[in-house]
This record gives structure tokens, sequence and C-alpha cells, in this order.
């Protein structure tokens, strides 16, 4: 896993998916990397993204049934994973919403597959963890039962309101309020040991240090080695 995991970091800076620099997160805090899964744009790019999503959550050996994409991000990652997922013998359906549900044709805010059996909630990262609470409701509504979160990256970093610092990230709280797993393809351990491999890019040593502070600024602990 690890292997994969540094070949994921190095695909999303290839594709310029995840960049250094100057950036400002939602929580407001000045970041010295972005990451921005919007930016896998093309057929080549989402083909491959869809992989490393499918390998990671077969590595798991996670029981599951089904996928479910969160609107927006969330439906190309789920169809593009299940699409890769059956390229590795592994058929499965997959369902998503809609932002407004629809009163015509289907109708409904569900798209797709029945939702049945466990489902795996498909998204980029967690923010504030909206879209997973979203998506834990509907699932269980249709008498699904959520059985984790599967996202491209993990920041790792402790939340905070209105300048106090929690003790546990955004995953972390995800973990804890709906009991279900939050499996990354890659985190900010990973991005970090990237920066100091022979692999990186030798222009992105000058972020060694930035990205240092900032994970032991608003970091969790490190979560395997």
């Amino acid at each position: 896993m690890s292997n994969l995991r540094q070949e994921f970091i190095a695909f999303s800076v290839q594709a310029g998916v995840l960049s250094f620099g100057e950036f400002i997160t939602k929580a407001g805090r000045p970041s010295p990397y972005f990451f921005n899964a919007g930016l896998f744009n093309d057929g080549a790019n989402l083909g491959r993204l869809a992989q490393f999503y499918a390998q990671t959550l077969l590595a798991s050996g996670l029981e599951f049934d089904m996928l479910f994409g969160p609107a927006y991000k969330g439906i190309t990652l789920a169809s593009a994973t299940a699409v890769a997922l059956a390229g590795h013998g592994r058929n499965t359906s997959f369902a998503y919403n809609r932002k407004e549900a629809k009163d015509h044709g289907e109708g409904g805010s569900l798209v797709g597959a029945r939702l049945q059996g466990k489902v795996v909630i498909i998204d980029d990262v967690i923010s504030a963890g909206t879209s997973v609470r979203e998506s834990v409701q509907l699932i269980k509504a249709a008498g699904a039962q959520p059985c984790a979160v599967l996202i491209a990256l993990d920041r790792m970093e402790r939340g905070g309101k209105d300048g106090v610092i929690s003790e546990l990230s955004a995953v972390q709280e995800v973990q804890q309020q709906y009991d279900i797993p939050v499996i990354s393809i890659a985190n900010l351990d990973d991005l970090f040991d990237y920066l100091n491999s022979a692999a990186a890019d030798p222009r992105l040593s000058q972020y060694q240090q930035a990205v240092a502070a900032y994970r032991q600024r608003y970091g969790i602990a490190r979560t395997h080695e």
C-alpha cells in the first residue's frame, strides 16, 4: 500500500491536482499545499484516478455491496470507480443523489441502482463532513447500511472553530460520529514523505519546511510509517 500511496501523490503532482505555494483553506488557514480533485478532468487522468480508488478499496478487505457518490464530485468518482472495479472482476452497482429532487420522470433525489446492502460513500476529501452526513441520511432512509467512506486525500488536519483548534480531524470526527471507517488513497504523511523522497521533483524541496511546519501546527498524530 505504501507504493500505491506514493504513486498517487506523484500522479496528483504531475496532473497539477496537488500544487504547492501559498493558499487559504476553507477554514481560513494559510496552507503550503492545495489539492483540487476537480482538475482530474480528462479521460486518461480520471481513468487512472479510478484505478487508485478501486485498488485502495479492494486492498482494504472491506465487505461492500455498492457505491454511492454524493453530488457533485462524488457522482463522477463513484461511477468511474465502478468501471475500474469491473475491470478487476468486481462488477459493482452505484447510485448518486441530486442536489434538488426531480418532480418528473423517475422523480426523487436518487439516481442509479437501488440503495441496498453495505454502501461505500466515494468522495474526494472530507472538509466539514457535510456531504458525508447527507449521504449517510439518504442511505439509511433507503434501508441500506453506510459501511465506509473512501476519499482521495486525508489532510490529517485538526478541525477548529472560533480560533480554538480541535484535537480531532474531520475524518476522525466522521469515524467517531457514524462508527464507520474512512479509507484514504493517501494522506498528509504520504505527501510529506514524497517531498522527502528521491522521486520528488527537486523544485519541490523548497516546500518541505513549510509542509512540516503546517503539519506540526495543525496535524494529528501519524497513523503509519
